[in-house]
């Protein structure tokens, strides 16, 4: 089986919980942890390759892509894009 290289660009959130740094990103909807930001950054591209690995494996590229709203384009899939990324206030009622 020949291996083919996808190359993509996706927009990852970078988050401290504690001790503990989290790599997040919507565009696959993964999310992994580590002790430091470089440890994060290295355990979050091994997640995106298991993923794509996977996904491949199974050969259900196409389907999860789409449920997660990538678009494909000229053979070649485009991931969604963010937006907008800052912390909004919510008022939100507490019922006791």
């Amino acid at each position: 089986m020949a291996l083919k290289s996808l190359s993509l660009k996706l927009s990852v959130l970078v988050t401290k919980h504690g001790k503990r740094f989290v790599a997040y990103t919507p565009a696959l909807d993964i999310a992994t942890s580590g002790k430091s930001e470089m440890d994060v950054k290295v355990k979050f591209q091994e997640l995106v390759s298991l993923f794509f690995e996977e996904v491949a494996i199974e050969g259900t590229i196409n389907d999860v892509l789409t449920e997660l709203g990538w678009k494909k384009e000229q053979r070649k899939w485009i991931p969604p894009r963010v937006i907008s990324s800052k912390s909004v206030d919510f008022r939100i009622p507490i019922f006791v």
